[in-house]
């Protein structure tokens, strides 16, 4: 049997490890020591061969967490844990150093799930972006009439429906402009009365007389349409 603490080497050569994507891997190179810290320890056992695979776990769990395009990050942070002596079953430990390693094809394919995953994230973050202005849009009541009108000009009577399914919507509270805001309610009082008052009824034929209120210069609310500001 081998004398207590006494260390005797241990190598391992490009083996390959899975990164955090289990597809593509690091290839790891390991120097290390094992020895014995229990006298009464049995020879029925490899000592060389329980300390590699002690390691190559180790070094496994580490790894797993890391991405081979961060190389360093993953060296170092195996390195911090593999260079303990750490005990083993059958009175054993070891320790070791490892160097890290990443073939072409590895880093091409780890490469090409980065891009992947930043469309996504991207699209994701403009999905939610687009998706938080609806909501400010339905739960706001001026809003929510203009953008209604907008998308069905023909469907004004479905409104009251949309309200009531929208019951209890919260805000999404985002910077608004009070002169937008005037615009908005000026347009739709004027378009709720267009759209409920016959022209019979108001005394003016639609296609030769002027709207009274459109008389005179046009105001700046005018000149912008609310509806052209919201699109």
């Amino acid at each position: 049997m081998a004398g207590v603490g006494t260390a005797y080497p241990l190598v391992l050569r490009d083996e390959r490890t899975a990164s955090l994507i289990t597809s593509v891997s690091f290839t790891v190179r390991l120097n290390g020591g094992w020895r014995w810290t229990d006298s009464g320890s049995s020879d029925n056992q490899v000592p060389v061969v329980l300390a590699r695979d002690h390691l190559r776990r180790q070094a496994g769990r580490i790894l797993r967490r890391h991405s081979v395009l961060d190389l360093e990050a993953a060296q170092d942070a195996a390195n911090a844990v593999l260079m303990r002596l750490s005990p083993l079953a059958h009175g054993l430990e070891a320790a070791g150093a490892m160097q890290l390693d990443v073939p072409a094809r590895d880093r091409a394919l780890a490469e090409e799930h980065a891009r992947r995953q930043q469309a996504a994230d991207l699209e994701h973050e403009e999905e939610m972006q687009r998706l938080a202005r609806l909501q400010r849009v339905l739960a706001d009541p001026d809003l929510r009439r203009v953008w209604w009108t907008a998308q069905f000009p023909d469907r004004f009577t479905g409104l009251d429906a949309l309200t009531d399914a929208l019951q209890g919507l919260p805000v999404q509270h985002a910077p608004e402009s009070d002169d937008l805001r005037g615009d908005i309610r000026r347009f739709t009082d004027r378009l709720v009365t267009a759209l409920h008052t016959p022209p019979a009824a108001r005394g003016l034929p639609p296609s030769t007389h002027p709207d009274p209120e459109r008389s005179g210069p046009p105001r700046a609310a005018d000149r912008c349409c609310p509806l052209a500001r919201l699109t």
